[in-house]
């Protein structure tokens, strides 16, 4: 069981640093482009963090997974060359093998779905990173049954603008990457950008007398395109190319950073996608078309043994490697009401959409113990959905929104499994606004989501646990949002409950490997009869001066599931969900020394929480120190930064319930850690023109 915190504490606090300040006198606001309309931050009713480009570039992030702490209650798992994985409000997936997988947590670029595929998740030319917490059933359906995750990429312009960045830094660690944008005529405009990363990393292997193994070697570009031959039409077309190559050596026998595989893993990615989003404005309203297509390489794999040949007498060898191809394809069409369409009377706002997409995913696994399997898995997806907005007075609006989604699955591998299968599945929300000078935005709502259900492709599980049933999500919220002290304080504030009916809880259990004392996993997903999950969330930034700002986080949440046989076969009455921090928190204070000094101090840090569903390992709670003094010479920007300042152990990963040393005879059960990364100090200049 997690700490007792203030006496059991049942809520989530959070006070989240997600807007970055103006240099002016005054908050700046900021929209958030995954509403349908796009709206600013503070008129959204519902818990919405966005992370900024000042912010990224605060931190030094290259990945998503070194900012997603910044989001109140949100946190990723690793166990693979980076993060994968995102949980939000302690909903989330923490790991993929063999099984198909159905994201909680929805995951796009721009217009693009990649939900499953969080390792692309670079950050070079991002304008912002939009965090949505709760159900996004209306607008994204199965994908996004916890949240949504959205990075917005930097737009064409008519303006010449640009930039280019370069860094350096310890574990040869190394960045260099540019971007450019112009208007090539009257009706069209572009940008491109490319980054290469690279880093040794932070792990020695001493067996092969290597400190790369678990390095990292990531590739981003993008190409956008903007026509626009008229005020009526603007059609954007995009390309980007991702080509992931990082290795994946973290686990050790003495939890160290010192491993001895002699065939470290790897955590690989090569991915094209295009599209083609085309919005026509007419008297009455607007239409939306968005194609896209992503197609995806997707390698993962392991030493299973973590030791070499000649170890020990006792030892085992084996790997376990997985080859996946991901082909997404898929169409949304809405049409948007504009001020003289509104029906019944002038009152109401409408928006009807249909959406269409096809998925299909190839595998190959390769395993030491075992014959070469393979699978091929597809869903074809249609939906239609409807949101309306009524105004009931001149400060008090519903809005009401409702998705029907139908699946149809398909999928069959060489070990004689097949299923064939159509879930229709019901979303949506209602909520309640009311706006005013004096009170801000008011708001309550209902929203439901939903995740498809599947099932478990190792012939080792019996067949009655085959399947598992799709898992509804019902969250009640209430909030608000204001601006006070003239504008330069920000407060927002959401309390939330979330009912989960069928709640799928990801487990595992172990089978000796024959001739061997080592066992072999099998993972198995299974439905828990309830889980309920709940806190509250509060959002603020204070411009204490014009030269001072103070930002915080500081989380709290309750996170069960009920009702429940793992997969040893033993009944479990009620458990912490895994991944659900009692608290999380990030506070930073950001000082202008001088008209081109600046100092930014952070802090961030997560409570004791499960690593998993199937074990009872603990991670323990930590703080983590970073700093950034950066200096602004006309349009370049020169700083020196630190990662974990004060180089704090802790863990991103974690495992329980078998032993891996043939020095110990292989027993008793020992906890096993994958750590995060240690301190890294570094310099970096960004030139923006």
């Amino acid at each position: 069981m997690k700490k007792q915190h203030l006496g059991k504490t049942y809520l989530a606090l959070s006070l989240c640093a997600v807007f970055q300040p103006a240099l002016a006198n005054q908050i700046e606001t900021i929209e958030v482009t995954a509403d349908f309309r796009g709206d600013s931050i503070e008129d959204i009713a519902s818990s919405v963090a966005v992370v900024s480009l000042d912010t990224i570039n605060t931190r030094q992030a290259q990945h998503l997974e070194e900012i997603i702490n910044v989001a109140p209650n949100v946190t990723f798992a690793s166990g693979a060359g980076r993060g994968r994985f995102v949980q939000i409000r302690g909903i989330g997936e923490r790991s993929q093998f063999a099984e198909p997988i159905n994201p909680s947590v929805g995951f796009i670029i721009d217009d693009m779905d990649f939900s499953g595929t969080v390792g692309i998740a670079t950050l070079f030319d991002i304008e912002q990173v939009e965090v949505l917490n709760g159900p996004r059933g209306t607008a994204f359906g199965a994908s996004a049954m916890a949240g949504l995750i959205k990075l917005k990429t930097v737009d064409p312009s008519k303006e010449a603008s640009g930039r280019f960045k370069a860094g350096l830094a310890q574990n040869n660690t190394w960045e260099l990457a540019g971007a450019y944008g112009d208007s090539l005529s009257d009706d069209w405009q572009y940008r491109v950008a490319v980054q290469q990363f690279k880093s040794d990393g932070f792990i020695e292997n001493s067996y092969l007398d290597r400190d790369d193994t678990d390095n990292i070697d990531e590739f981003s570009s993008r190409l956008k395109l903007r026509y626009q031959p008229n005020q009526e039409m603007t059609m954007d077309l995009s390309y980007q190319f991702f080509d992931i190559d990082n290795g994946y050596d973290a686990f050790s026998l003495d939890n160290d950073r010192k491993t001895r595989s002699d065939e470290p893993g790897f955590d690989r990615q090569q991915t094209h996608a295009f599209g083609i989003n085309t919005t026509w404005q007419e008297s009455w309203g607007s239409i939306q078309t968005v194609l896209t297509y992503n197609d995806s390489d997707i390698e993962y794999g392991y030493d299973e043994d973590w030791t070499f040949v000649g170890f020990h007498p006792d030892e085992y060898s084996s790997v376990d490697e997985y080859f996946r191809n991901r082909e997404n394809k898929a169409v949304d069409v809405r049409i948007m009401s504009n001020a003289s369409s509104k029906l019944f009377a002038d009152s109401t706002s409408w928006l009807l959409g249909v959406y269409l997409r096809d998925t299909n995913e190839s595998l190959l696994r390769q395993y030491t113990y075992d014959d070469d399997f393979t699978s091929e898995y597809s869903v074809v997806t249609y939906a239609a959905y409807g949101q309306f907005e009524t105004t009931l007075s001149d400060k008090l609006t519903l809005v009401s929104g409702l998705r029907v989604e139908t699946n149809d699955i398909d999928y069959r591998d060489n070990r004689e499994f097949s299923d064939v299968s159509d879930d229709t599945l019901v979303g949506g929300k209602l909520v309640l606004e009311y706006d005013s000078e004096t009170f801000g935005l008011l708001y309550a709502g209902v929203h439901r989501g939903y995740k498809l259900g599947g099932f478990n492709p190792d012939q080792r599980i019996e067949n009655e646990h085959r399947l598992f049933d799709a898992e509804y999500n019902w969250n009640y919220e209430i909030g608000l949002k204001q601006f006070f002290l003239d504008k330069r304080l920000f407060v927002g504030v959401s309390a939330f409950y979330m009912d989960r009916k069928d709640t799928q809880i990801s487990d595992f259990t172990t089978l000796p490997i024959e001739g061997s004392e080592a066992v072999s996993f099998v993972d198995v997903i299974a439905n828990a009869d309830l889980g309920t999950n709940y806190g509250l969330e509060l959002q603020t930034q204070f411009e204490i001066s014009p030269s001072l700002n103070l930002f915080t986080n500081l989380g709290l949440l309750n996170a069960e599931f009920e009702n429940y046989t793992n997969a040893k076969g033993e009944y479990i009455e009620k458990q912490d969900q895994a991944q659900s921090p009692d608290y999380t928190f990030n506070v930073r204070l950001q000082s202008d020394l001088s008209e081109n000094l600046r100092l930014n101090i952070e802090a961030d840090g997560k409570g004791e929480h499960r690593f998993s569903d199937g074990h009872d390992e603990l991670s323990p709670s930590y703080v983590l120190w970073h700093a950034n003094l950066s200096y602004q010479l006309n349009d370049w920007q020169l700083s020196l930064w630190a990662k974990n300042l004060f180089d704090k152990t802790y863990f991103v990963r974690g495992f329980g319930g078998f032993n891996n040393d043939p020095r110990d005879g292989y027993f008793p059960e020992e906890p096993y850690y994958q750590l995060g990364d240690g301190r890294q100090v570094g310099i970096s200049a960004d030139y923006r023109f």
